[in-house]
């Protein structure tokens, strides 16, 4: 009788295991589900600077924002995340990626290699892009310089470090959806939701995070704690710009400066160096979205420290 329970057990668990396997076996685009397309290397640049690729992926302590050899530290509560090199360099970088790698790494979180991205790279936005689009901001990184040097290795401690859990994540927060415009809406409004949404991934800093690390949907963009650490991320909805104006939102997506005249700092600032390089249109519909998002309360704010 202990025998047959015993395997029994041993069914069920090997069979629990190959469901778990077959649920997170890693997403890719094949090369050939991908249509015949010219590139666009001005929309690439738009793709770049919206997307904030030099944010995180520019090399740390430098000015130039096309040099994208990786190395900036990310904290957070699983661990340590290390951008990589996203140059063209064919050794450090991604210079021997196909399109298709590309476009499944934004659009799936799936390395070349077939191994989930860690989500600390913002794939749960991106995943909302146009095929095109990532094709178009593929071909654009392909022109700008090669950078050596390897980032170093992710310090994320176990259970953290197990990437096929990933695909369980995954199944919990992607839909796999690309943006769909709102036939109610204006032209504006629906750009500048695809560029905040997908592109700009502002939820990702803006929105606080369960314990698993996945956005609180019902608290999307209404701010919270730092996901990188020390500091407060702002609320986003009408309840924390409800006096802003459309024009107080784009000019600080120009200039990094509010309404009252103070300047944005932290991570904001590389934030700014990118929007500042968009066309008027699509920071002013980006502002035009924004302020359309309704009031909605965000985590209570812990007290100040008394100094």
């Amino acid at each position: 009788m202990l025998n047959k329970l015993l395997l029994a057990a041993l069914g069920a668990a090997c069979a629990g295991l190959a469901v778990f396997w077959w649920l997170t076996v890693p997403s890719v685009i094949p090369a050939q589900a991908l249509a015949a397309h010219t590139p666009d290397l001005g929309n690439g640049l738009t793709m770049f600077n919206a997307g904030g690729c030099s944010s995180c992926h520019a090399v740390p302590a430098q000015p130039d924002r096309t040099r994208l050899g990786g190395g900036l530290p990310i904290p957070s509560p699983f661990g340590t995340f290390y951008v990589p090199n996203i140059s063209p360099d064919p050794a450090d970088g991604i210079g021997r990626w196909s399109e298709a790698d590309f476009v499944t790494a934004l659009l799936k979180g799936t390395s070349p290699s077939g191994t989930h991205y860690f989500p600390a790279f913002p794939y749960t936005s991106y995943q909302h892009m146009t095929v095109n689009d990532a094709r178009d901001l593929f071909a654009f990184v392909k022109t700008l310089p090669a950078v050596t040097g390897k980032a170093p290795e992710h310090n994320v401690p176990f259970p953290f470090n197990i990437r096929r859990s990933l695909g369980g994540w995954k199944l919990l927060f992607m839909d796999g959806k690309p943006f769909v415009p709102d036939p109610t809406r204006s032209s504006p409004w629906n750009r500048g939701a695809y560029l905040v949404n997908a592109l700009g991934h502002c939820a990702e800093c803006h929105s606080p995070r369960n314990l698993l690390g996945g956005i609180v949907e019902k608290q999307r963009f209404a701010g919270g704690p730092n996901p990188e650490g020390e500091g407060w991320i702002p609320n986003i909805t009408q309840k924390g710009l409800g006096d802003w104006s459309e024009k107080d939102i784009a000019y600080l997506l120009e200039t990094g400066q509010t309404p009252d005249g103070d300047t944005v700092g932290g991570s904001m600032t590389r934030v700014i160096r990118n929007t500042s390089q968009l066309s008027a249109d699509d920071r002013a519909a980006m502002a035009t979205y924004l302020k359309s998002l309704p009031a909605v309360d965000g985590p209570k704010r812990p007290p100040k420290k008394q100094g």
